[in-house]
């Protein structure tokens, strides 16, 4: 039979055993919680870094094609909303209009409106950009 003093050596021997898995589960959980943390962060990142990416394309391909019709001097593309149809560069939940506006000395604004989202954010661009437009006469060049 054992005596009461090897009991209590084994028992504190078992609660210290528990003391030492119980920090290790905490310090577990702060590892994980600042890992987590640093996921979030490289995910929010990451996800601005495509949604500005997105915009970029947005941008160039509206201006593309307003330069494109420009030359082709079809007067019904003036002050109308037109919105684009972009399929082809596989965005999913974005949005395209422009408004094209002729100016004065061979210039042309092209008003830009873009949406896109990812997740929770949402990106918004609206801005205005001048064309240069020469005559065909002259050359088939357009400026920006």
């Amino acid at each position: 039979m054992k005596s009461s003093k090897e009991k209590m050596t084994k028992l504190r021997k078992n609660g210290f055993v528990l003391i030492l898995v119980i920090i290790a589960v905490a310090l577990i959980g702060a590892v994980m919680f600042v890992l987590t943390e640093g996921a979030n962060t490289m995910l929010f990142q990451s996800n601005t870094a495509y949604l500005e990416a997105v915009e970029r394309n947005l941008v160039t391909s509206s201006l593309a094609w307003a330069k494109h019709n420009l030359k082709s001097d079809k007067e019904e593309i003036f002050h109308k909303t037109i919105g684009l149809d972009f399929t082809d560069l596989n965005i999913r939940d974005a949005n395209l209009s422009i408004v094209i506006v002729p100016g004065r000395d061979k210039e042309v604004e092209v008003e830009v409106s873009t949406s896109c989202s990812r997740g929770r954010r949402t990106l918004r661009h609206h801005d205005k950009y001048k064309i240069r437009v020469s005559h065909k006469s002259q050359s088939n060049e357009t400026q920006i």
